[in-house]
Parts: structure tokens; sequence; C-alpha cells
């Protein structure tokens, strides 16, 4: 049986011609097709650096893997898959685990001896390439150039130079920017709020670094990372560099921003790029630190007050912002307290007590009402027997197809044995044990049939007792912190919307998007369960809740894997 090929490609840079994709699945068909393999697809990054597999490519090639839509996969080289020693093993385990084999052109067929050796030569080349790029970075400062990035207010050149080499990172003001820094540094020293200023070049449409929206913390930054309008010294001739390093977080490949000690700063002086007078800098500061202590007031109430129980969760249902503290006791849109009514119209807040009061109301009182569970029961029923019958199904293709295979490999056996040459009929024995092997190790590892969790009615009355007992717990010190957390999983999101009154004021009417897969791990209590029955219950769960189930009125209550449950009438906030 000819085996299924896919191709991936990545280039690293914008710097890097995009002619090397197509180059590289130009050879790896080649090489497809001296195996005799059938090339099914392609996958690619484009400008993608190697060091993360947070790819839109990569990733969608992992789930076709798991969908088990191809057999093998070919690269250039192992490290156009990743460069980073955890992730290709990660990745190769992935791909082993859905039966798929990896075939570069540099290395052949990939395994374990391969992972090892070219991940660590590959971890220690973006080693020393990130400490070089950052000796190159640090010698342009020095120079007075740009060292990655470009601040509002100023145009990166490019040029070319005497030796006819292209010259980067030099700046040079841009006149039209350079206007809007000096009017925000005068409205703040004139008094004016960073929120106000923000909410005012949004509505007179000028538009803000990198072509957004203004946001009252792109204006007053953080003082002691040097970010935002009113921090960045390069505005009166300073050029600050290496004030943060990054590091990546193992867990979700995202960079976090860590400060360095003020000794290993590198300052430049750059009067030529000055915007910002020392008379105006030095009123704009000494407002700053007239509001220090205020600031440091609010921050050590920050710290002090205990964790809203829906912190995260609220959502704004006109601009799709997050709801944030607003008051001490008070919440409202994000976008509309930072960026201005212009981004987002919705002014109207809420307390934490009628917030939290309407959403426990909610889970309490308005969710897993019996008659939708009878329905919900039938149909998780009927769809788990389908997963059943059909996993049983794809088991007996597997092993028809095996036993063909067998029975060809013996038809090629007697031919040689006939005086068939051998060259003849080995690159056809070849396909029959790759796929023998791979239909073997599908079958080894593929689930047994699931039991079927007994879901039945009682389970509504099941998640009420639960979820009640939450809810006094969270009014018990030794029981808030576990109670809190366990609520909190039972939400995907709840949606605050600003509706009338017949006062003519204006309310929110809450909508709760439940997690059904929390719902019904609560529901059939699989927190009491331990080991490979708690495992089972909650994998099971995961499955089920992907399932659109139809029924008379069912739809309203569930959707895919969330739980909508109607807004309260709304009341006055």
């Amino acid at each position: 049986m000819t085996l299924r090929a896919v191709i991936y490609a990545r280039y690293s840079s914008d710097l890097q011609s995009a002619s090397s994709i197509e180059d590289q699945i130009r050879l790896c068909r080649e090489r497809a097709a001296r195996a005799g393999w059938q090339i099914v697809g392609s996958y690619e990054d484009a400008a993608t650096s190697g060091a993360s597999l947070m790819r839109p490519g990569i990733q969608r090639l992992q789930q076709d893997a798991r969908e088990r839509r191809f057999d093998v996969v070919i690269s250039e080289a192992l490290d156009r898959l990743s460069r980073n020693q955890a992730d290709i093993a990660a990745l190769y385990q992935n791909l082993t685990f859905a039966g798929v084999a990896i075939e570069t052109l540099a290395e052949g067929h990939i395994d374990e001896m391969h992972i090892g050796l070219k991940g660590t030569m590959n971890a220690l080349f973006l080693k020393d390439l990130a400490a070089k790029t950052r000796r190159g970075l640090r010698g342009r400062v020095e120079a007075g150039k740009s060292g990655g990035g470009n601040a509002f207010g100023y145009t990166v050149l490019r040029h070319m130079g005497e030796d006819g080499e292209i010259r980067r990172g030099d700046r040079e003001i841009n006149e039209d920017e350079a206007a809007i820094v000096r009017r925000i540094f005068h409205a703040y020293a004139e008094g004016m709020s960073p929120n106000r200023i923000a909410d005012q070049l949004n509505r007179e449409g000028i538009p803000g670094p990198r072509a957004g929206k203004w946001d009252k913390s792109t204006i007053h930054g953080n003082p002691k990372r040097g970010t935002g309008v009113l921090n960045n010294e390069i505005y009166i001739g300073r050029l600050v560099w290496n004030r943060q390093s990054f590091v990546k977080d193992p867990s979700t490949g995202k960079r976090q921003a860590r400060p360095n000690p003020e000794s290993e700063w590198i300052v430049t002086e750059v009067p030529e790029l000055r915007i910002i007078d020392q008379e105006l800098w030095d009123r704009v500061k000494t407002r700053r630190e007239g509001r220090k202590i205020e600031q440091i007031d609010k921050e050590a109430w920050e710290r002090r007050k205990p964790r809203f129980l829906l912190t995260g969760l609220v959502k704004c249902g006109c601009c799709g912002g997050g709801f944030s503290t607003v008051g001490k006791d008070r919440f409202g849109c994000s976008n509309s307290r930072n960026k201005g009514k212009s981004i987002c119209s919705n002014r109207t807040g809420i307390t934490r007590q009628e917030l939290e009061g309407r959403i426990l109301s909610i889970l309490s009182e308005r969710l897993m009402d019996p008659e939708l569970v009878k329905v919900f029961a039938a149909e998780y029923i009927a769809e788990r027997n389908r997963l059943a019958a059909s996993h049983v199904d794809d088991r007996a293709v597997k092993q028809k197809e095996l036993a063909k295979i067998i029975r060809d490999q013996d038809v090629l056996v007697n031919a040689l044995l006939a005086g068939t040459p051998p060259e003849r009929i080995k690159a056809k024995m070849e396909q029959l044990e790759t796929r023998q092997k791979l239909l073997e190790r599908e079958l080894a590892t593929a689930p047994a049939p699931a039991a079927l969790t007994q879901i039945h009615p009682r389970m509504a009355d099941t998640y009420h007792d639960r979820i009640r007992a939450m809810i006094v717990g969270l009014t018990e010190p030794d029981q808030e912190s576990e109670a809190r957390e366990a609520i909190r999983g039972l939400i995907e999101k709840i949606v605050a919307t600003p509706v009338p009154t017949k006062g003519k004021r204006m309310a929110l009417d809450l909508t709760l998007h439940g997690d059904l897969a929390g719902i019904l791990a609560l529901s059939l209590n699989a927190d009491q369960l331990s080991g490979q029955q708690k495992t089972s219950l909650l994998q099971e769960v995961e499955e089920s809740a992907g399932f659109l189930v139809a029924g008379a009125g069912f739809a309203n209550c569930f959707s895919m894997s969330k739980a909508i449950i109607p807004p309260c009438p709304a009341k006055a906030a």
C-alpha cells in the first residue's frame, strides 16, 4: 500500500527569500517520488522562528496527524520542524503516537538518536545566535542607532553607504508624530490625565503607535521600565538600552520581561533626536513624582484586596473587552475607561456584590433544568453508542488490511523463491513492511471501547446539591479557596450588556456561558473518584462536551461545548 506523505517547509525571517519554501517543497517532492510515496498535502510557515511550536502550519500538521490523514512527514531538515530541544522531542512523541514517521532530506529517517543529538545541537545554535545578535545590537546602540523596534515620533532610515552597503538603524524625527508627542507632554504637564489624553486623541482619529488606538497605558507606561510616552528618554536625546531582558516561559512559549540592574544599562547621548525640551520634561517628571504616593496607596490596596471570584471572566457585551476594577468595589468595561467612549460607550458599572449574587443565582437555580437533562441523557447515550460502533468498524477495517498485507508479502516471498530477481520486488516489500508496522502500532495503541458513563436525569439533583454546597463554602475560611476555584471551573465567560430600565437608567444584562465539561464533571462527582476511574471519566466527559446535542428545547441550553444561560432580569446598577 502506498504511504501518504505531507511536506513541511519553513523559513525564519523577512530577510530570507520566500522562494526558500518553494525550493524546500520541490526537493521534498523529489524525495517522495523516489520512495514511491503519495503527496497528500503540505504545511508552510513563512517568516517564522523555529524556536517555538506556536506556528499555524506546524499546529495544523499536528492536528491532521492526530486525525490520521497521512503516514509520513517530509522536511528539508530537522531544524525546519523546530530548533527547540523540548519542542522537537514533544513533536516526535506526538507524531509517533499517531503512527506518523518523520523523514528529512538532511538526516534521513528520524529516530530517537536524531532527536537527542540534533535537538541538543539546535538548542546550542539558538543560544549562540542569541548571544551574537545581542552583541551586534549593543554595538549599534553605542553608535547611536536603533537597537530594534522604534519609538513613536521617529522614522527609521535605510540608505546606501559610501561602500555600497545598505545602512540600517539610523533614525530621524518624524515631525507629524513629534507634534503629537509634544502635545501629550504639554497636556499632561497642565493637569490632564492620561485617560483623557488618550480619549481625545482617539476622538480626533489620530493614529497611535503601530497605527493602533491610544490607551492610557501607552501614555503613562511604567516608569521603572522606561515604557510609555511620558517615560521614554529618547525624547530628550538619551538612548537607553538593555533595561530589561526576555526569557521564554516553557509552558506557554511566550516571552516574559525581566528588569536588568541599572549597572547593565547602555546609555548613549543622541542630541539630534531630542523632541522635548528639558523644562517641559522636568515639569512632567515633577507631576509624576507628586502622584507617586497616590499610586503606592492604590498598589497597596490592590495587594490587600481579596481575589475577586469572577476575575477575568466578565466581558463587555459592546466591545468584547474585559471588565476591571473602576472603584474599590465596582467593575466596568476596561476599554471604555482606558481608551475612551470613542472606542466603547459602555460606562455602566456593577458592584461586586450584585455581580456575584446574580451569577451564583444563575448557577444554583437556573442551570441543569431536569427536563433538559432527560433529553441530554438520551442523546448522550445514543452518541456514545455511535462512536463505539465507529471505533469497532475502524478496528475491523485495519485488521482486514493487515491480513491482506501479510498475504501480499507471502506472494512476494513465493515469487522470490520462484526465481524473480530481488531488485524487482524490493521496493514493494519495503512498502508493505512499513505499512504493516504502522497498522500494528495503531491496533496496539487503539483504546478499548469505553464503558458508558452512567448519565441519567438524577444527575441534575447531584449538580444542584454540589453547587449549593460550594456557595456555602465561599463563606467558610477553610473552604473558600477550593470552592472559588470549583465555581470558576464551571464558567467560560460572562457577557455584560448595558440595557435601559424603566427609569431610563442603564443596567447590565448578564449572560453566563458555562463550561459544559466542567458542569458534567461536577454532576457526575468526578472529583470524588480516584486513580484510573477519575482519569477515564474526565477523558470521556471532555469528548462528550464536544457533541452538538439536538433535542426538544435542549439546544437552547447547550451549544457545542458551552452552556448558555439566558440573562437575569436587569436591575439598575
